[in-house]
């Protein structure tokens, strides 16, 4: 029976060995290949289950304290990190704060120059008489005008001298 076997192994690898001419059968040749690796017994696989779920892992105090002092090292490297990035941020945010104040200065003294120049310009008192003249408003006569304060006025500016009673009060 071992001639046998040992005749029908050789036959395969004599097959897979020299393949005839226009022979393409891949899948029989691959499966003749595992047959000679394989050898004469039949593969058997058998699964053995393993519970590891009791196992406890002895704690060693050297890799513990290795680990807390990497571990602090990190945390401060981070906050360092952290500390370095919000100035670098917080120091950004300034500059563009400050530029944009500096835009708003400039803006608003040019709307105030513009205001100011529109201002003298509407209160030149030639413009002002000129536009009365063309709306057809004439000098007022003497006499005309009346103050707040109850006093009368002249063309010429003169004010008229009049006695008022004083309030009595003790």
């Amino acid at each position: 029976m071992a001639t046998q076997v040992l005749s029908e192994i050789f036959s395969m690898a004599r097959e897979v060995a020299s393949p005839e001419p226009g022979d393409n059968r891949h899948g029989s040749r691959l499966m003749a290949e595992q047959r000679v690796r394989r050898g004469p017994t039949p593969e058997i696989f058998f699964t053995k289950r393993m519970d590891n779920s009791r196992l406890v892992k002895a704690q060693c105090p050297e890799r513990k304290r290795e680990m807390r002092s990497f571990a602090s090292a990190m945390v401060m490297l981070f906050a360092l990190v952290m500390f370095y990035g919000w100035q670098h941020y917080s120091s950004i945010q300034a500059g563009y704060h400050v530029e944009t104040q500096k835009q708003q200065l400039a803006q608003l003294q040019e709307q105030n120059r513009q205001l100011r120049l529109s201002e003298a310009q509407l209160s030149d008192p030639a413009r002002i008489d000129r536009m009365a003249r063309q709306m057809g408003l004439q000098q007022p006569a003497p006499g005309q005008v009346v103050r707040p304060d109850g006093l009368l006025t002249g063309a010429d500016g003169a004010t008229m001298a009049m006695a008022r009673e004083l309030p009595l009060g003790r």
